[in-house]
């Protein structure tokens, strides 16, 4: 297995595999790959082959599917690619036992077959369902390489243990999973009912490594969407069209 990352502004992530060999990723992800992979679906391997179905049900209760994507090549080599959706970067992740990842929703794009992808919140449920994207996170766990995609520039910070950083829910990146996730409340009338960000932010605190996105899809949408409706009817008439897809494309994507 050979992957590879080409292009610059919008990454692409291509994957070279030797007859047999295979990746998994969420659906959706696929851009190109030769004839000569075979596509099918997986509940996922786990460690040990172990886990697979339990990962499934978590991904249903996060709002994703119960089934990966499996590229398999058969009877000869060939090529699977998977795009990035904004401009941002791909890089590659190493899991192994007691070394996760907790990664946001839409993060990652492909992995190697002993790496278990499931939903990982660790704080209630009822948090994870309003608190938005920022707080359902994927969690990469097992053993093997995931490659993952973060939006815009890249921030890294080494958290030492008891430090900690408030971060709005959408800039959370990736985290190690040594790193404690909380959902904090911003105290005041004020903040609650007139701030812009609302009143949730999340608490990282270490041990461990943390990276920050600064151009997350959900923040990208709410920037361009008074763009894309209303305005004059020369803004209608020439970008109207445009602004319907791109809109629908967001739709889709939070």
């Amino acid at each position: 297995m050979n992957a590879v990352v080409k292009g610059t502004t919008m990454p692409v992530l291509e994957v070279s595999l030797d007859p047999g060999e295979a990746v998994i990723s969420t659906h959706g992800e696929l851009s190109w790959m030769t004839p000569s992979l075979r596509m099918s679906q997986t509940t996922g391997l786990g460690q040990g082959g172990k886990g697979g179905l339990l990962s499934g049900i978590k991904r249903i209760v996060g709002g994703g599917g119960l089934f990966l994507t499996k590229y398999e090549a058969q009877g000869a080599a060939g090529m699977v690619s998977f795009a990035a959706k904004l401009p941002g970067r791909i890089f590659p992740v190493a899991i192994s036992a007691g070394n996760g990842y907790l990664v946001h929703r839409h993060g990652m794009l492909c992995a190697t077959l002993d790496v278990n992808p499931s939903v990982g919140m660790q704080q209630s449920f009822r948090a994870g369902i309003y608190g938005r994207d920022g707080f359902i996170l994927q969690k990469l766990e097992g053993s093997g390489t995931a490659w993952v995609e973060l939006s815009g520039e890249i921030i890294n910070y080494k958290l030492q243990p008891q430090e900690t950083l408030l971060v709005h829910p959408g800039h959370v990146g990736m985290f190690q999973d040594s790193v404690q996730f909380q959902i904090t409340t911003i105290q005041g009338m004020s903040n609650v009912f007139f701030g812009g960000d609302g009143y949730h932010l999340v608490a990282l605190t270490g041990p461990g490594e943390i990276w920050l996105q600064s151009m997350p899809i959900p923040m990208l949408a709410s920037a361009i969407a008074p763009y894309l409706s209303g305005g004059s009817s020369e803004a209608a008439a020439t970008g109207g069209v445009a602004g319907g897809v791109i809109g629908a494309i967001f739709g889709n994507s939070v």
